[in-house]
């Protein structure tokens, strides 16, 4: 942990840019069942782990540029995420590996995971405690 201006953050954030900050906040709060910490500039923060999830507000500068790969969470109950995004209908539907990626799914390196997107075409995925591959 840092310790900055009297508060504790966690480090490093994770940046992801979306066109609208009320409903993004709204959207990632129920993905990811944690209240987010709106900040000054059109950002909220989400307190994911050893990593901060910044949620930026971009459309007073132009449009959104959707993150080039996937940004992945560990979670202990794989189940209970899939079923927020399922309830969101935010399941990908790609392929992974001739698997669906918006499924559960053992992929061929071991990681039990399904992936996702969010509203404004960010690729997620959601991976199970203890199947993490670390090559």
């Amino acid at each position: 942990m840092i310790k900055r201006r009297g508060r504790r953050t966690n480090a490093p954030h994770q940046t992801i840019e979306v066109g609208d900050l009320a409903s993004a906040i709204s959207f990632y709060t129920k993905l990811l069942g944690v209240e987010g910490r709106k900040q000054a500039g059109s950002r909220c923060y989400f307190e994911c782990g050893p990593v901060t999830l910044q949620v930026l507000d971009v459309s007073s500068l132009g449009q959104p540029h959707p993150a080039a790969k996937a940004l992945y969470f560990t979670v202990k109950d794989l189940e209970a995420a899939y079923e927020r995004a399922k309830a969101l209908r935010c399941l990908s539907r790609e392929e992974v590996h001739d698997a669906p990626g918006g499924g559960i799914v053992v992929r061929p390196w071991g990681e039990r995971s399904f992936y996702a997107e969010d509203p404004w075409k960010n690729p997620l995925c959601f991976v199970e405690l203890g199947t993490v591959y670390t090559g």
